[in-house]
Parts: C-alpha cells; sequence; structure tokens
C-alpha cells in the first residue's frame, strides 16, 4: 500500500510538471514573438513612406469619399472633382502667359502699322488720285486711333468686383470660392480668382476679365480690329498678287533684277495680307457672336445657363424669357450707353470713356414696353 502510494505521488508529480511545461511553451513563444516585434519596429519606421506621400495619399482617398458623399452628388460634380488639377492647370498657365499674349497683340499690330507706313503709303501716294488718297489717310488713321485706344481701355480697364464688405445689395448666391454674395449676372473667375460683376468670359489677350466696366472696350476692339484686317485685306490684294507672282515666277528667261529692299517689300506685303486675312475671319466670326449675345442681352456665360434653363422649362410646358433682355434696340443702346442721337457719333464712332449704364450690381427686370433709353 505504501509502494503504491508513492507510485501515485510519483505519477502526479511528473504529471504536474510536464502540465506546467505544457503552459510555459506557449507563454514563451508569444514572449518570444513580442521580443521580436519590438526589436523590428524601429526598422519599420526606418522604412515608414515619406509625408508627403502619405499626405498625397490620403487626399486621393479623401477626393475618391468625396464624389459618394451624399446623395445629391451627380455627373457634374463628379466631372468638376475628377478634372480640377486639369482646370487649375490651364488657369495658372493662362494667368502667367497672359503678359505674353499682350506682348504678341502689341507686335503683331506694330507690324502691321509699320508696313504700312514705310511700304505701302509711299505706293498710295504715288498711284492714287487724291481723293482716294484723302480716304485711305483718313480712313486708316481713325481706325487705328480706335484700335489702340479701346484695346488700352479693354486691358486697362476694371471689369468691376462686388463688395467684399457687408452691405444691403440684393445678391442671388454666396461664391463658394470667395466665401462673398453675389449679385444677379455675377461669376467666379477661376484665372483673376475672384468674382466679377458681368462676367462674360477671361480674355488672355487683354490679360483682364471681360465683365461690366470694359465689355463695350472689348466689343469695340474686335469690331474695329476686324475693319481695319478687312480694310488692309481688301486694299492690299493687287499688290499682294504682285509680290507673290513676283517671288514664286519660273522665269524661261532671266528673271528681271530683284534688289533685297524689294525682295523684302514683297515678303513684307505677303506677311500683312496674309495676317491680315487670317485675323479678319477669325475676329470676324467672334465679332458677330458676341453682337448676337449684345442682341439678346446675354453674356457667353449666361447663353450656357440660359440655355439649360430653356430646356428644363420647355420639358414643363413653359417659356424661358431672359430677365436680362430689354429688347434689340434697348439692348444695344444701353450697351452702348447711348442716351440722345448724338451720341452714336461721340460714343459709337469716336473714342469715349463714359461708364456703362448702372452699377452692375442691380438690374431692371423685362421693361418690356418701356424704352429704357429715350432715343
Amino acid at each position: 500500500m505504501k509502494l503504491r502510494g508513492h507510485l501515485m505521488l510519483l505519477v502526479m508529480m511528473v504529471c504536474g510538471y510536464y502540465r506546467c511545461r505544457m503552459r510555459w511553451c506557449p507563454s514563451s513563444v508569444l514572449h518570444l514573438l513580442r521580443c521580436v516585434r519590438l526589436r523590428s519596429w524601429p526598422r519599420r519606421g526606418r522604412n515608414r513612406v515619406p509625408q508627403c506621400m502619405s499626405e498625397i495619399w490620403a487626399y486621393i482617398k479623401l477626393l475618391v469619399q468625396s464624389l459618394y458623399f451624399n446623395t445629391l452628388t451627380d455627373s457634374d460634380v463628379v466631372f468638376d472633382s475628377i478634372f480640377e488639377p486639369v482646370f487649375w492647370t490651364v488657369d495658372y498657365v493662362t494667368r502667367w502667359f497672359g503678359v505674353v499674349f499682350v506682348c504678341l497683340v502689341v507686335i503683331l499690330t506694330s507690324s502691321i502699322v509699320v508696313i504700312a507706313y514705310v511700304v505701302l503709303l509711299p505706293l498710295v501716294l504715288n498711284t492714287y488720285s487724291p481723293a482716294w488718297i484723302a480716304w485711305h489717310v483718313c480712313y486708316g488713321h481713325w481706325n487705328l486711333v480706335m484700335i489702340a485706344f479701346h484695346y488700352y481701355k479693354a486691358a486697362k480697364t476694371s471689369p468691376g468686383f462686388p463688395p467684399t464688405v457687408k452691405n444691403d445689395t440684393p445678391f442671388v448666391s454666396v461664391c463658394k470660392k470667395c466665401i462673398v454674395p453675389k449679385p444677379a449676372r455675377t461669376h467666379h473667375c477661376g484665372i483673376c480668382n475672384r468674382c466679377i460683376l458681368k462676367m462674360d468670359h477671361h480674355c488672355p489677350w487683354l490679360n483682364n476679365c471681360v465683365g461690366h466696366f470694359n465689355h463695350r472696350y472689348f466689343f469695340s476692339f474686335c469690331l474695329f480690329m476686324t475693319l481695319g484686317c478687312v480694310y488692309c485685306s481688301i486694299s492690299g490684294r493687287n499688290l499682294f498678287l504682285d509680290a507673290y507672282n513676283a517671288l514664286e515666277t519660273q522665269y524661261q528667261t532671266p528673271a528681271p533684277p530683284y534688289t533685297f529692299k524689294d525682295k523684302m517689300i514683297n515678303k513684307s506685303i505677303i506677311y500683312m495680307w496674309v495676317l491680315t486675312s487670317t485675323v479678319g475671319v477669325a475676329l470676324g466670326a467672334l465679332t458677330i457672336w458676341h453682337g448676337v449675345l449684345i442682341s439678346r442681352g446675354e453674356t457667353s456665360i449666361e447663353r450656357h445657363t440660359n440655355g439649360k434653363e430653356t430646356k428644363r422649362m420647355a420639358k414643363r410646358g413653359k417659356v424661358y424669357r431672359n430677365p436680362f433682355s430689354y429688347g434689340r434696340l434697348n439692348n444695344w443702346k444701353i450697351f452702348l450707353g447711348v442716351e440722345k442721337r448724338s451720341h452714336w457719333l461721340t460714343r459709337v464712332l469716336l473714342p469715349s470713356g463714359h461708364a456703362p449704364h448702372g452699377d452692375g450690381m442691380t438690374w431692371d427686370f423685362l421693361p418690356i414696353k418701356k424704352d429704357l433709353v429715350p432715343v
């Protein structure tokens, strides 16, 4: 009995020993893994992604999540969000290249003026009758003055900005970028990074926005530049044909002796005719388009918004009417600032720096039967 008791005690001790060993092994393994993890943690920190890359990745994740943030998201919001970097790049490049475009306009226009004075004017004085000489001299200089005046005023005149301080001016919305109230017909320009009163578009050739206070200068510049280009193209057509034939004709007999001066004159005439004809066609189409918009009492931006609104109202069986259109004649009177008959001469056919009608923040709506300007 004693032997059996001792054996039982020995078996229990052995089982307890192995039971302890079995319990110790997993804890030891876990302890070893903890040590390995703690030792490898600094190495993982050294190989961590740079902070700038982490910020970019976080911004991309936020951008993707914003596309399905709420139920108000539509295709326009998704499109704007995806192409926001492209829009920002275009605005940035256009802002910095505005000065280049202005210099290009000045250089090209000045080159045509130099050719007209150096090459064409002596030919006119030697070949034309006194009546034609008087016509060319008077019309040419009048057109040149109108182009220079309106281009300078369009580029240097502020298009008009809404007030940034609290005031009693009525507004239709709040700009989500400027966080300021926007009056009617006001839009935000991403290139100027400001809200513009009665914004039409941002013109890189002016390095300025076309808005309420310089819209007339912009249109007048386009009109008189088109007239000047057409004038040079028509009056210089025969000279262009003679110069082109002189340079390109293949002679079976020895060619007439042309000096270096003669060749430069012929090339200058060809350059002037090609440039003025090309600009006249392109700028003429733009001028006609803006003339149609002025007749309708719209800007370039309002043309798109009014088109969408017309379709939306048509689906409901209604007709949309532009609240800022006062009739074709009245639209032109208001745009040009004509208040009496003499203004067609002093304010339209001659350089004039008069202010436009209104302040660009408040507008009369649909005065159909009332003549705004008593002419």
